[in-house]
């Protein structure tokens, strides 16, 4: 994965996104189904919880944290699955608040430093397991996951074996950025936005008065966006001190579990120049930073190509981190 190379059909960071969320196969037999949980949250509010158990006592378990606007159905969440089955693995895809198909109930929602949240749910999972876990975040979920291994320091290796954050922008205002302009601009922000803008409209109904929903409703791009619902609702002062305060980029020599940091060179939303590198991190952490994947694509094999190359080799990392 270190060298991955896109298909030659498939040129160019946006196809290589592109293409594996709307087509790449992800599966080789029939798609995931899940069990679910819900769980009830220290503040009063919800989260879902789906899982696919192994029949094998005392089986591994590998939790996976969406990316934006993601949930266990994501194409990368259902790849995984895949792999994990095939491994006879157990695999668990907590929600953050309201992606599993239901509003959460709090005055808030999810941030890409949710690093508390993050620690609460594989605490829960690690008494579940009876064993320490293997972790993956995709994107605005790596982030978070890497924010919560700095925060917990030495204390993480109790609570998991191993993390991995693949495509994930650790340096928030270089990713922020780069999604707000030209082609991304009119393209994913308007995808994203597309699904955020009603659920905060939403929220705005079970707590009138949280934000300035006229503001929210001309937000044109996710900065905007942020500077009114997200950073406010979650202790932050504005977008600025948000990304700042979230990104796990300034904090990844903390790290006291081997963490890996997958990034493809060619991400449209995270660009190379903001990328880490081995001088910025510790000991624990292995870059992968290959030329082409896109986000969160690694599109592999013959037309029409498959997406479980990315989670086969973050897999086999995970059993065997260095």
């Amino acid at each position: 994965m270190r060298d991955f190379r896109a298909p030659r059909w498939l040129p160019g960071g946006h196809l290589q996104t592109i293409w594996p969320a709307l087509y790449g196969k992800r599966v080789r037999g029939p798609r995931p189904i899940y069990q679910r949980e819900r769980w009830a949250t220290p503040d009063g509010d919800f989260v879902d919880v789906d899982y696919r158990f192994s029949r094998q006592r005392e089986a591994p378990w590998l939790v996976l944290f969406h990316g934006l606007e993601g949930s266990s159905h994501s194409h990368y969440a259902e790849a995984f699955a895949d792999v994990a089955q095939a491994l006879g693995w157990n695999y668990a895809v907590p929600h953050f608040r309201g992606c599993s198909g239901e509003l959460n109930l709090a005055p808030r929602a999810y941030h890409s430093g949710d690093h508390e949240e993050i620690g609460w749910m594989l605490g829960r999972l690690r008494l579940r397991a009876g064993q320490p876990l293997h972790a993956v975040g995709v994107s605005l979920g790596g982030n978070a996951l890497l924010r919560w291994a700095e925060e917990a320091g030495e204390s993480a290796a109790a609570t998991v074996h191993a993390v991995a954050a693949v495509c994930s922008p650790v340096d928030l205002a270089a990713g922020g950025h780069a999604i707000g302009r030209g082609f991304n601009r009119q393209v994913y922000t308007r995808l994203f936005l597309r699904s955020m803008k009603p659920k905060a409209l939403a929220k705005w109904a079970q707590h009138p008065g949280l934000f300035d929903r006229e503001r929210l409703l001309a937000a044109r791009d996710l900065y905007e966006f942020d500077n009114l619902f997200t950073a406010p609702l979650h202790g932050f002062r504005n977008t600025d001190d948000y990304w700042a305060r979230a990104s796990a980029k300034p904090h990844l020599a903390r790290i006291r579990v081997p963490a890996l940091v997958l990034n493809a060179r060619n991400d449209p939303f995270v660009p190379a120049s903001s990328l880490p590198g081995v001088q910025e991190v510790g000991h624990f952490v292995t870059l992968w930073q290959p030329p082409h994947g896109g986000h969160v694509g690694f599109p592999a094999g013959r037309f029409p190509t498959h997406v479980r190359a990315m989670p086969e080799a973050v897999l086999d990392w995970l059993r065997r981190p260095g």
